[in-house]
């Protein structure tokens, strides 16, 4: 209750000035700054010296920003974000959920890795899932559970790098769950589509669903049941969550609803810092993640697309979208044959990663037909846009690049009405076919679809970023980089211009390529080029606005410090700074 008159007084103060814009003529004009023009932006960039937030939902950065204002460090300022956007955007994200994150630590200028994500019950065996009709674990069934690792991820980065205490982050997000906060638009509309699906799962309705409907645009929604949680994780740390109360009640839920989970697997849950991967892209080199996430893809396609001369083709180009299209897929035929838990599988990482092999890869992009089949597939399952990005940024220059998920938007649909959240159903990633470097087995992390990427250049940080949504992410990641290095837009321009995504390439769990999959593009295209692509062999189909994903950025000039900050169109969000 206490953060209430703080967010108050300072929404005001905050807006007044974060609303500075600069004017530059290109991507290098202004000390490292990208270039300016607002012919594809729907907003300006926004601009600040001493901090900087980005996420999908406006009350979520403004608690966030406050916390950088009370002395709060930029871990501290996410996981404030974090906890709200769990309570405010649940159709994406919430501590049911798992957590992948990169900071910049200005004290060692040292980027560190954090996989905070979940593995499947010990008690769990392949032979004992149903296979659904696909040959895939039932998606929305306890058999796709995995223990949820946002909390532990939270004190993994608040004891490294945190300084207010953990009571102080989560405040904004109890008192919101308390007093309750208005429902904005986009997900307003997610959650009433996923009500529509889930409202028979256990749980939910008491959940999500307050007077027996979905909250909609503007309406007051509150969840004290979460709030407790999250009190109870203030108070008594993630002991509260994987050796405490949640627990117990999480494993109770379990049983009375056939689920497999046991107090040994929270018990024995940890996340784990992991070194980011690289590569260098015309003078940038761009971060993620390892395995078992798809971050090393976006590096591949990154690799193979440094290859062909993308600005000299022009946006405006068939032979640029057929190019971005052909490079996906040969990428993801390598994911879907390597990427795994590391911990189960080897993984080349040196080899997919090396220019040599990108050029050997991208000499399969056949400039006029469109590749019908790769080596192993994809299921549509993997489809996904419900995930939740965000970015932080202090005064002393340390910089959040982190990504939330239930992975299908409220996850598994099944809720625990004693806690308040949701629980993801990310284990039907795993391959039920044995053998496979992502097959299933107790104990093990699933292949992961969330990412959260950086940017640096020369030794010095530059830009967190990431774009949510599912295979979209790889895939949007190049496409970011792209617009900001071949074609010189600013931070706002790199999100807002046009987007492709290619679905039906290979994929982790199985299923094999066979006819091109599809090809989806905003619309504004001449139909010239549409006309080229179909002509080459594109299958192209429309797509709903939000499955290109949901861009956020920070960008930190490199002579100046100053930030600046973008924000997705396609999303409720908004960046704000100070």
């Amino acid at each position: 209750m206490g953060s209430r008159p703080l967010l108050r007084t300072g929404v005001v103060a905050g807006m007044l000035l974060l609303l500075v814009s600069l004017s530059t003529d290109g991507f290098d004009a202004f000390a490292g700054t990208p270039g300016t023009g607002r012919a594809a932006a729907t907003r300006s960039v926004v601009y600040a010296q001493h901090g900087m937030v980005a996420c999908a939902q406006p009350l979520a950065a403004q608690a966030g920003l406050e916390v950088l204002k009370a002395g709060g460090t930029a871990v501290d300022a996410a996981i404030a974000i974090n906890s709200c956007l769990g309570l405010m955007e649940p159709t994406s994200n919430g501590i049911g959920g798992d957590m992948f994150a990169i900071v910049w630590d200005p004290k060692t200028k040292k980027l560190y890795g954090l996989n905070a994500c979940g593995r499947s019950p010990l008690n769990l065996k392949a032979e004992q899932i149903p296979p659904d009709s696909d040959g895939t674990i039932p998606l929305y069934s306890p058999y796709s559970w995995s223990v949820p690792g946002t909390v532990d991820g939270w004190a993994e980065l608040h004891t490294k790098f945190g300084k207010l205490p953990l009571a102080r982050d989560l405040a904004p997000a109890i008192a919101f769950a308390e007093d309750g906060f208005p429902l904005s638009p986009v997900i307003a509309a997610d959650w009433g589509r996923g009500a529509a699906k889930m409202k028979d799962k256990p749980g939910f309705a008491a959940v999500f669903m307050p007077g027996g409907h979905p909250p909609v645009e503007g309406e007051i929604f509150r969840n004290p049941a979460l709030a407790k949680s999250l009190r109870l994780i203030a108070k008594d740390g993630r002991d509260a969550y994987y050796k405490g109360p949640i627990a117990e009640e999480f494993v109770k839920y379990s049983k009375s609803v056939g689920g497999f989970f046991t107090l040994e697997d929270f018990a024995k849950h940890r996340s784990e810092w992991v070194d980011p991967l690289s590569t260098d892209y015309h003078g940038y080199t761009v971060w993620e993640l390892p395995p078992p996430g798809q971050g090393l893809a976006a590096l591949q396609l990154l690799n193979v697309l440094e290859n062909f001369d993308l600005k000299g083709m022009g946006r405006n180009s068939a032979d640029f979208w057929h190019v971005m299209t052909e490079a996906k897929k040969v990428v993801f035929a390598d994911r879907a044959r390597y990427y795994a838990d590391p911990e189960f599988a080897k993984i080349p990482v040196a080899q997919l990663l090396s220019k040599t092999y990108a050029k050997q890869r991208a000499a399969l992009v056949d400039m006029q037909h469109a590749a019908q089949t790769d080596l192993p597939g994809e299921p549509a399952a993997l489809n996904r846009r419900e995930t939740t990005y965000f970015c932080t940024a202090d005064a002393n220059g340390m910089m959040v690049s982190m990504i939330q998920s239930n992975y299908t938007g409220f996850g598994s649909g099944y809720a625990i009405p004693a806690l308040g959240f949701g629980i993801q159903d990310r284990g039907n990633l795993f391959d039920l076919k044995p053998g496979k470097p992502n097959s299933y087995a107790p104990g093990k992390r699933p292949f992961h679809t969330i990412i959260p990427a950086f940017m640096t250049k020369d030794g010095a940080p530059v830009m967190a970023f990431g774009l949510m949504g599912g295979d979209m992410q790889p895939q949007g990641h190049a496409q970011i980089v792209v617009n900001l290095v071949d074609f010189g837009m600013n931070l706002q321009e790199a999100g807002d211009v046009i987007r492709y995504h290619h679905t039906g390439s290979s994929e982790p769990t199985g299923t094999v390529m066979t006819d091109g999959g599809e090809l989806h593009i905003e619309d504004g295209l001449p139909d010239a080029v549409l006309a080229e692509l179909k002509r080459r062999g594109h299958v192209m189909k429309s797509e709903a606005v939000g499955a290109y994903g949901g861009y956020q950025a920070i960008w930190r000039d490199v002579k100046t410090g100053v930030y600046s900050g973008a924000t997705e169109r396609r999303k409720d969000g908004c960046a704000l700074g100070y």
